[in-house]
């Protein structure tokens, strides 16, 4: 089954990429990177990947959720994962992401205790 991607918000601020199927390099990649990007210029720069729903990811993926991590922290903002299972776990493992990566079993104890932003001077 090819990436289905869906946002919702959690709370204001946070949003909430409900990601489903298989993901992969090309197109999928592309589609994270705009639509993170998009939030981030609505100054929705706090991101839960929810991964409950993905069964694949190749090496392009890992280096997107990288290349999310990295914008959404510049922008002030954070990356979270939640629902990370089977094989999606094991390259985090195998990676060492395992250990970088703020990872939550659900999207609501992701949402939970989110720094909020510095009021803007």
């Amino acid at each position: 089954m090819p990436m289905k991607l869906a946002t919702r918000h959690a709370a204001p601020g946070i949003v909430v990429f409900e990601i489903a199927g298989r993901v992969s390099m090309g197109d999928d990649c592309t589609l994270l990177d705009s639509e993170v990007e998009r939030h981030i210029q609505k100054n929705e720069n706090r991101v839960i990947f929810d991964m409950a729903a993905v069964n694949h990811v190749d090496s392009a993926v890992i280096g997107q959720i990288v290349k999310s991590l990295t914008r959404l922290k510049r922008s002030g903002g954070a990356l979270r994962l939640c629902g990370i299972h089977g094989m999606v776990e094991g390259v985090l493992k195998m990676t060492q992401l395992y250990e970088v990566l703020s990872i939550y079993p659900t999207s609501a104890e992701a949402t939970e205790n989110f720094t909020l932003p510095p009021k803007p001077a």
